[in-house]
């Protein structure tokens, strides 16, 4: 990819994001916003604010990369003819924009057959962005902009570990995240794609999760690796088609979690 293609996609990432912010933004705590219910057990919330997100976002790519395929979480997959495709979460969090906690964001990642290549993680309103790939690492917010970089290796009884469920996953998978935690210094819960955000910005040193899709992962993927991370399945293999993740600030936390989580029966 030449330089020239490399600035092209982060331009046209920036007006899908920017596009999202504004279909997303008028939603978030207003007092009329109804949620439907995925699942016919338990909770899974999508609202009109992710459905116009999307939409945003489709119609964006649509006039600046007509021939780039597209993954979303609310619309499905569009096919395309370039060998890129962009992979777009309107609303990572949708249960957290719901309660009015701004720790929801917008994932946007494109990428070809080997996984992500750039990715963004968007907070509207806070008003941060968080870019990675392509020989960027950076973020930018109230306080200005500044480079990304991982806090590094350290011992696990030193590490903060997140996770957005405590009842992460199945039960084995939940006893997994369990024993990880217990050896952690600090464990919390519930921060969605922001916790992989403060994971790249040098604040946390693990997320571990289950169950993600493809659009839940590969924005983050993208950043926290281009901030110096390492994002991989529980096996140590890759993750940008979800599952079972761990994102680490170092490789020393990494292995150290991947002890415990890899013994999980696949």
């Amino acid at each position: 990819m030449t330089r020239a293609d490399a600035a092209e996609l982060r331009q046209v990432a920036e007006q899908v994001a920017d596009a999202a912010r504004a279909a997303v933004l008028p939603w978030f705590r207003a007092q009329e916003l109804m949620a439907d219910n995925k699942l016919s057990a338990g909770f899974d919330p999508v609202t009109e604010a992710d459905r116009a997100g999307e939409r945003a976002m489709r119609e964006a790519l649509a006039r600046l990369r007509p021939d780039d395929a597209v993954i979303g979480e609310e619309f499905g997959a569009t096919a395309g003819q370039s060998g890129l495709t962009w992979v777009l979460d309107p609303i990572d969090g949708t249960r957290g924009f719901l309660s009015g906690t701004p720790t929801w964001g917008v994932l946007i990642a494109v990428g070809d057959a080997g996984g992500p290549v750039y990715g963004v993680i968007d907070q509207p309103y806070i008003g941060e962005r968080f870019r990675g790939g392509l020989g960027v690492a950076a973020m930018d917010g109230p306080q200005g902009t500044r480079a990304l970089s991982v806090r590094g290796d350290r011992p696990l009884d030193q590490a903060i570990v997140f996770t957005t469920f405590p009842e992460l996953g199945t039960e084995a998978e939940g006893a997994a995240f369990a024993k990880v935690a217990a050896r952690a210094r600090l464990t919390r819960y519930g921060m969605d794609c922001y916790a992989y955000a403060l994971l790249a910005a040098g604040q946390i040193d693990l997320v571990i999760e289950a169950g993600l899709s493809d659009y839940d992962i590969q924005a983050p993927m993208a950043v926290i690796e281009a901030a110096g991370g390492i994002v991989t399945d529980w096996q140590g293999g890759p993750a940008q088609h979800g599952g079972r993740v761990i994102a680490a600030a170092g490789r020393m936390q990494h292995d150290a979690a991947l002890e415990v989580l890899a013994k999980v029966p696949a």
